[in-house]
C-alpha cells in the first residue's frame, strides 16, 4: 500500500507533462529560448515559495553535484525542449512520442545500475509492454533521417531527466532536485535567448502564448517535477520509470478536451497494454502470510534444536573414536 501511495505523485505529474504537448503547440511561433526562459524563471520562483511553505529544507550544491544537477538542466530541460520543436519539423509528434515511450527500457536498466543495484526483473518484463501500449497510442508517421535524430536525441533528454537526478536525490529531495535544475534552466535559456533572439522577443509573445508560458510554468514544471522526483526517491529510477507510459496516454486523451476529437479504437487498445505493463511491473510483491511465517519460523527452530543436539553429542562420539582399537 505504502509503494502504491508512492506511485501516485509519480503518476500525476507524468499525465501533467502529457498535457503540455497540446499546449506547447500554441509556442510553434514564438520566441523558443524567450518563452522557455520566462516559463522556468517563473517556476523557479514559485518552487521556492512553494519549498519555503511545505518546510522543505534546500541545500546549496558542493563539488560534483554541480554537474550532475547543471547536466540535468542542460538535457532534461533545454536540450529536450529544442529537441521537441525541431523535431516535428522534420518528423511528425507521434515519431517523438514513440521515441520518448522507450524510456522505461532505459531506467529499467540504468536507473537501478547508478543505485547499485541490479534491474527488477519485473520491471524488464513490463518495460517493453508499456512501451509497445505506448506505440499503439501515438501511432507511427512520416520522418526523415533529421527526424529520426531529434526523437533520438529527446529519447536520451528524458532518460536523463530521471537518471542524472539519481546521484543528488538523497542529499536535497525532491524539493532540492526541482528548484536547482529549474533555475540552472532558466539561466542557460536566458544565455541563449540573448545570443540567438532580439531584445523585442518578449514583447512578441501574444495573450494566449502568455497563458500557455503559465500553464507550463505551474502545472507542468513546478508541480510535475516535485510530484516527479517524490516518486523516484521513494521507490526507485527503474519502477518509476514505467511511469512514462501515462505521458502519451494523456496526450492523446486529452486532445479530445481541446478539439482534436475522440480517440480511436487503436488508442482504447494502447491504453488497455499500457496499464497492463504498468499493473504488471508496479504491482506489490509478496509477502509471507502469518501461515508461511509461521512455517518458517517453525522449521528455523526445529533446524536450531537439531544442530544443538549435534553439537552436544560431538565429544562423546569423538571420546568412542578415540578409546578404539
Amino acid at each position: 500500500m505504502n509503494t502504491m501511495r508512492s506511485l501516485g505523485p509519480g503518476a500525476l505529474g507524468m499525465a501533467l507533462v502529457g498535457t503540455s504537448v497540446s499546449v506547447s503547440h500554441t509556442l510553434t511561433d514564438a520566441p523558443l529560448f524567450t518563452a522557455q526562459a520566462v516559463r522556468y524563471a517563473a517556476a523557479s520562483l514559485l518552487l521556492l515559495a512553494l519549498a519555503r511553505a511545505a518546510g522543505a529544507r534546500l541545500v546549496w550544491p558542493r563539488g560534483r553535484e554541480w554537474l550532475w544537477l547543471a547536466g540535468l538542466a542542460a538535457s532534461g530541460l533545454v536540450l529536450f525542449n529544442i529537441a521537441v520543436v525541431r523535431g516535428v519539423a522534420h518528423a511528425e509528434p507521434a515519431v517523438i512520442a514513440v521515441a520518448v515511450a522507450c524510456v522505461p527500457v532505459l531506467l529499467g536498466v540504468v536507473g537501478p545500475l547508478l543505485e547499485r543495484q541490479r534491474p527488477s526483473r519485473q520491471v524488464m518484463l513490463a518495460a517493453p509492454v508499456v512501451v509497445a501500449g505506448a506505440v499503439l497510442v501515438e501511432g507511427t508517421g512520416r520522418a526523415d533521417a533529421t527526424g529520426v535524430a531529434w526523437a533520438t536525441l529527446a529519447l536520451a533528454c528524458e532518460a536523463g531527466f530521471t537518471l542524472l537526478a539519481v546521484p543528488v536525490l538523497r542529499r536535497h529531495g525532491a524539493w532540492g532536485v526541482s528548484v536547482h535544475c529549474v533555475w540552472l534552466g532558466s539561466l542557460m535559456f536566458a544565455v541563449l535567448a540573448a545570443l540567438a533572439e532580439p531584445a523585442s522577443s518578449l514583447g512578441a509573445l501574444g495573450s494566449r502564448q502568455w497563458w500557455a508560458v503559465a500553464y507550463l510554468a505551474v502545472l507542468v514544471t513546478a508541480a510535475a517535477f516535485v510530484l516527479w522526483y517524490s516518486t523516484v526517491a521513494a521507490v526507485g529510477a527503474g519502477r518509476a520509470g514505467l511511469l512514462t507510459g501515462v505521458a502519451p496516454l494523456s496526450a492523446a486523451t486529452g486532445g479530445a478536451f481541446t478539439g482534436g476529437g475522440v480517440p480511436g479504437a487503436a488508442v482504447w487498445a494502447g491504453l488497455a497494454v499500457v496499464v497492463g505493463g504498468l499493473v504488471l511491473g508496479l504491482r506489490p510483491r509478496r509477502t509471507p502470510g502469518p501461515d508461511a511465517a509461521a512455517t518458517s519460523t517453525g522449521t528455523a527452530t526445529a533446524t536450531a534444536t537439531a544442530r544443538a543436539n549435534a553439537a552436544e553429542s560431538a565429544p562423546e562420539s569423538a571420546q568412542w573414536a578415540g578409546s578404539g582399537g
